[in-house]
Parts: C-alpha cells; structure tokens; sequence
C-alpha cells in the first residue's frame, strides 16, 4: 500500500517523503510545482503533477494507486499575503482541503495527516498554548487551517476518516544528511532569510515591527527542526496504523526565541554580521507563540533530537549554501 504525500515536492513534504522511504514506505507525490520542485522528489518516488483542488485528478490517483493514508502539505503558508489576498486562501487552503477529503471518503480512505498551524491561537492569553486554548486566528491564513480542522472533525463522525492534525510552529532547518531543505523562491521563512542574508544572496533583511510588548520589541516563536516535525508525522501515522482514535497536537519545543535572537544566533554561525533593515509591523503577526507539547510527547512517544537553535540554524545555512552551488 502507497502513502500519498501532497505538497511533496516542497519544503516540509520532501523531507517526510525521505522519512517514509527510510522507513521502507512507498509513497506517491502529488504536487502541483508552484513552490515546489521536481527535483527535490526522490526519483524512486512517483510524482504526479497536479492540484488537490482537481477532482478528476484525485480519482484517477486514487484508482491508480493502493492509498492507504494522506499527508496532506499542499497549501498556502504566508500570513500577510493571506491577509491581502483571503479569498485566495481560503479556496487554495480550504476548498481544495474540501476537494481532497471528498476524494479520500469516495475512495475509502480512512487515514488522514493534516499539516496545521499554531496561527489557529492568534495571540494566546498565556504560553506555552496548549491545544485547549481558546482558537482566535488574526489572519485568513489561520482561519483557513481552523476550517480544514472543522471539516475533518465532521467527516470523522460521518464517514470512516480519522485524522491526526499537527499544529506546527515555525519550522525551520534542513536534513541534516543534505538530501532537503528550504527551498522555496521569495520564502518569507525568517531563518531562510537571515541565511540568505549571511551569505550574500540578500544585500539586507528586514525585521518587521521593533514595538511589541516583548524584551527587545521583536515577535517571539518556537522554532521546530524540520526533521522533527516530520518525525511526529511518521508517529502520526503509526498512531492512526495502530487503530487509535482521532488527534490535535502541538509540533514545538516549548521554548521562544525573538526575531533579533535569531538574527543574532544566524549571524554567529555564519561569521558574517549582514544588514538588518527595521521596519514597520506585518498584518496578522502574533505577539509571543510558544508551544506545549506534551500531547505529543505523551501521546506518540515523540522525543525531539534537534531541540537546539544553533543546530536549526546551522542546516539552514548549510543547505543554503548548496542551493548556491547547485545554481551556479
């Protein structure tokens, strides 16, 4: 039986699609290319070129192929592009998602993996946020996701469909191996960014907004290695393998970082000390989002192995710099 990977050809879904190949796995990608890349899908795995807005598409898939389980990537990510553009994130985001489960209950497809975010908070009253926080998005982006968790919550309870959704936090790194990283053209990603800046590809970065209610006035996250995350993916659907019930989960480390304590932690591991540009607050920013994640933790036995910003950092850059060579 196949694992179908949407989104595999970008930057989260290619490095679960090598997590499901170290596993033995046999995957298919269906990616529509926008951000992604062919080239960042091993070429042992099939990749369809289309859009999970596209039923026929999906059907012809889904006959084609032995689908056990969907995780679904594929999807809009930036915040204030959401903001200036809602009507296209809620079609890309949560129409298609609509379009892709219709195709999963029609074939009989009873295990889901959705890709969250912690933009389903806002800005929480308190953190670390747990997964019973009250769920205020302040961006279309946030509000999209919430509506793709709405929906699986009710295809659940009429069809045989359980899900595990992960709400991640600021993901960030590349696989330590080499084989994946961040590769997206205008990635808005802040450590892609700091990374371009540090070794030149960016003559400047900016950092938006310097007034919040923070130490130094910048936001705060909790920046997730990427091999992490898609290890809770890969225990994710083991989870829904084993027969287990339905799962919202937290995906970080419980621990903040500010917007100039990554700049700073970029520049260190780099050597280089690169231009920063302040400028004026982005629509739809949280303030401070820290995860708790001990659902995860006690539920999926997750453990981290990357929890260390400098080790994030230092894939990024390392990848980074081999997108540099590949292009040269």
């Amino acid at each position: 039986m196949s694992i179908l990977v949407t989104g595999g050809a970008g930057y989260i879904g290619s490095h679960m699609v090598w997590r499901l190949l170290d596993g033995g796995e046999d995957v298919v990608v269906l990616d529509r290319l926008s951000t992604g890349f062919e080239w960042a899908v091993p070429r042992e795995v099939e990749l369809v070129t289309g859009d999970v807005g596209d039923a026929e598409c999906l059907e012809r898939v889904f006959a084609d192929h032995d689908i056990e389980a969907v995780i679904h990537f594929a999807g809009s990510i930036v915040v204030p592009e959401s903001v200036a553009d809602p009507l296209g994130y809620y079609l890309n985001n949560t129409a298609k998602t609509r379009t892709l489960l219709e195709a999963c209950v029609n074939a009989g497809m009873a295990n889901f993996i959705f890709s969250s975010t912690a933009a389903v908070y806002g800005t929480p009253a308190s953190v670390p946020v747990g997964e019973d926080a009250a769920l205020m998005p302040e961006s279309p982006y946030g509000m999209s996701k919430l509506m793709i968790e709405h929906m699986l919550r009710d295809v659940s309870v009429a069809h045989p469909l359980h899900y595990v959704a992960l709400r991640y936090f600021n993901v960030a790194g590349a696989d330590p191996s080499g084989r994946a990283g961040q590769s997206t053209r205008n990635a808005t990603h802040l450590i892609k960014v700091a990374t371009q800046a540090a070794l030149g590809k960016r003559p400047y970065m900016d950092i938006y907004g310097t007034d919040y209610p923070t130490a130094d006035g910048t936001c705060i996250r909790d920046y997730i290695h990427v091999t992490d995350l898609v290890e809770a993916h890969y225990l994710a659907l083991e989870h829904l393998r084993s027969g287990s019930g339905n799962l919202v989960a937290n995906c970080g480390y419980g621990r903040g970082y500010s917007v100039l304590e990554v700049v700073d932690a970029v520049k260190t591991a780099s050597g280089n000390d690169f231009a920063v540009h302040l400028v004026d607050r982005r629509p739809g920013d949280a303030v401070t989002i820290v995860a708790d994640s001990k659902r995860l933790k006690e539920t999926l036995q997750w453990t981290p192995r990357h929890d260390d910003l400098q080790e994030i950092v230092s894939h990024a850059l390392a990848w980074e710099a081999a997108l540099a060579r590949r292009n040269t």
